[in-house]
């Protein structure tokens, strides 16, 4: 059995995102982030908050998968940089945004524009979209080589989120089984 930490970006995932599909789908099994900034970002907030949920999913199963989507893909990365030797299955990094692009929501989550990807200590795959607003499929490609992580181009999704009406992402959990059966 596999426990997975949920790592939403700003504001959560809504009840119709794949994460809360999945979530719901794994009951138990699964702990969702829970930062106090969850509109307003402020890094180590995140960080404390995927701290507090693995600590909960490690006392569920000891194979933890980080499960992130959007801002949550940096608080996922810079966790597993400060935590190098906890016992990670895999990270499932999908649409992370560009900190530099211009579409970053640098107001309201100054704390996460200075970050740069580095190699995860921990398998990863990073998902992205050929239509992100807030990423190119180049900026994607970067961040898993810099993240030393597989690379997988989902198609034209958007910020592959609720929006983009892919109710439980039945193509995303054979990527998250292929991740975590590796």
């Amino acid at each position: 059995m596999v426990a997975y930490v949920i790592i939403p970006g700003i504001d959560g995932s809504d009840g119709q995102h794949w994460q809360t599909l999945w979530e719901q789908q794994w009951g138990t099994s699964a702990v969702r982030i829970s930062p106090a900034s969850w509109s307003a970002p402020d890094l180590d907030d995140w960080v404390n908050a995927v701290q507090t949920a693995y600590d909960d999913a490690c006392r569920r199963d000891g194979l933890v998968v980080l499960v992130a989507h959007s801002l949550g893909c940096w608080a996922a990365s810079t966790w597993l940089h400060k935590h190098p030797s906890s016992p990670v299955r895999g990270a499932f990094l999908v649409a992370p945004p560009d900190p530099q692009g211009p579409a970053f929501p640098r107001q309201t989550a100054p704390t996460f524009i200075e970050l740069s990807a580095q190699p995860l200590p921990c398998p990863a795959l990073v998902v992205g979209s050929t239509n992100d607003p807030y990423c190119t499929p180049e900026a994607a490609v970067d961040f898993a080589d810099r993240w030393a992580a597989r690379w997988y181009p989902a198609g034209a999704y958007g910020h592959i989120n609720s929006a983009g009406g892919l109710g439980p992402w039945p193509q995303g959990r054979e990527l998250l089984d292929s991740l975590t059966q590796r």
